[in-house]
């Protein structure tokens, strides 16, 4: 399947989805990412009339509101602005501090960020009798790049099956603007963060292992482990059978 018929194919499905769901329209979280910014693109063809694009910053890198202008604009998807950092900070300031090592910490920190970001697009979804779609791609569910009940907390992925690299050449077919596609891939969660140094592995050789089974012995191990470690996030709750 070329990129065209694949972009077509997921157009297709993203307006199916909503409408046998008896949804109107669909709700995205707009981060100025590769990722958000190709399923923008595609929803607003699905949709034309009933896209929401949902800017939710929250100590972000000011670029990424720029890219994620820049894709609304350029593509005339409604956009809107949720700002989080007030209800982050009131969270931090309610919950309990357990002064565990900083990098536990962080995460910690990373995480409620995206689950605050998902209890957003789910009021504006509710209201709107949208449903909330998710940009996550195939390499990020397949190695657990996500967060629980946050990112993962949607009721589409039209880009789950695909992996990095075809969510780059999809990018390039829609016209995602250029400077977006060739920024490093990364979730915005803090200054400097990137997704292949949290991963500790590129992107390409993710995906090539995907796709083929290939890579050396350790890269393998690595990815394996992380495919075991986050199993739980890809299903549901494990229910007691007794």
């Amino acid at each position: 399947m070329d990129t065209e018929q694949l972009a077509d194919k997921l157009v297709s499905w993203i307006r199916d989805k909503v409408l046998s769901g008896g949804c109107r329209g669909v709700v995205i979280g707009l981060s100025g990412g590769i990722d958000s910014s190709v399923l923008a693109v595609l929803c607003r063809r699905a949709l034309p009339e009933d896209t929401l694009a949902v800017m939710m910053p929250c100590g972000s890198n000011p670029q990424d509101g720029e890219h994620a202008c820049l894709v609304a604009d350029k593509f005339s998807i409604p956009v809107m602005e949720v700002g989080l950092d007030g209800v982050f900070d009131a969270f931090l300031q309610a919950l309990p501090d357990y002064r565990v090592a900083p990098k536990v910490s962080r995460m910690a920190q990373a995480n409620l960020k995206a689950r605050l970001r998902m209890i957003a697009l789910y009021y504006i979804a509710n209201q709107l009798r949208y449903l909330v779609a998710g940009a996550s791609n195939r390499s990020e569910l397949a190695t657990g790049y996500f967060t629980k009940h946050g990112d993962g907390g949607v009721d589409i992925m039209p880009l789950g099956g695909l992996v990095k690299a075809q969510v780059v050449e999809l990018a390039g077919y829609l016209g995602v603007p250029q400077e977006i596609i060739d920024k490093p891939p990364s979730a915005g969660l803090w200054q400097g963060q990137t997704d292949e140094a949290d991963m500790g592995f590129s992107y390409t050789a993710l995906d090539r292992y995907l796709l083929t089974g290939e890579a050396s012995g350790e890269l393998r191990d690595r990815i394996e482990a992380l495919l075991a470690a986050s199993g739980h996030k890809r299903s549901l709750p494990p229910i007691a059978d007794f």
